[in-house]
């Protein structure tokens, strides 16, 4: 089932049930740290449903649905991409090694960041072992330093304008699709 954005918005509860069902999802989970723009929020809904992510976890002061501009901004996607809010980027990783280890999965849980930092690497150097988890951060001040700690590689976006970094959305677009496309064409 493909729908577009005026159908997505509509989309009626059966419906909703009927597309969690029937969609394939990744092993890949997306981690939302302290998002405040609920605009940016539904439009990280609407990723993490393109990507087929298994499962999307709202952290800190990260606004969850029902919200207004979220839906409108989602266009209904939060409707369907399974999600959850956690108080930290701690519990929502333990919830993904939980349902990892729930349903026997043998491979550890990567972790990584979308963030400058001086043991960053960029993204397109980086490759990727599922499941994987993807922590993006707040608009202004980034990943928290405890998140970061969490993790297992520290990704970067090379930035060569005078600009030091990318709208959230468009930061998880690029990294969280480079990813995927390792999984669907892996480096040899």
């Amino acid at each position: 089932m493909k729908l577009n954005s005026k159908e997505l918005r509509k989309i009626d509860p059966l419906a909703v049930s009927r597309a969690r069902d029937e969609l394939k999802r990744q092993s890949l989970y997306l981690i939302l740290e302290n998002i405040y723009d609920t605009y940016n929020i539904g439009g990280l809904f609407r990723l993490a449903d393109g990507l087929g992510v298994a499962h999307m976890y709202l952290c800190g002061e990260t606004t969850p649905p029902p919200n207004n501009r979220i839906h409108k901004a989602s266009c209904g996607t939060y409707k369907v991409v399974p999600w959850t809010y956690c108080p930290t980027v701690d519990v929502a990783i333990q919830a993904i090694k939980h349902e990892l280890s729930a349903s026997f999965t043998s491979q550890s849980l990567s972790v990584v960041s979308v963030e400058q930092s001086s043991t960053s690497i960029p993204y397109y150097e980086y490759h990727a072992a599922y499941p994987i988890a993807v922590i993006v951060g707040n608009e202004t001040t980034g990943v928290t330093p405890a998140a970061l700690a969490l993790c297992d590689h520290i990704l970067e976006i090379p930035m060569w304008g005078i600009n030091k970094s990318l709208n959230v959305i468009v930061s998880a677009g690029i990294v969280s699709y480079s990813i995927a496309t390792q999984q669907i064409h892996p480096r040899d």
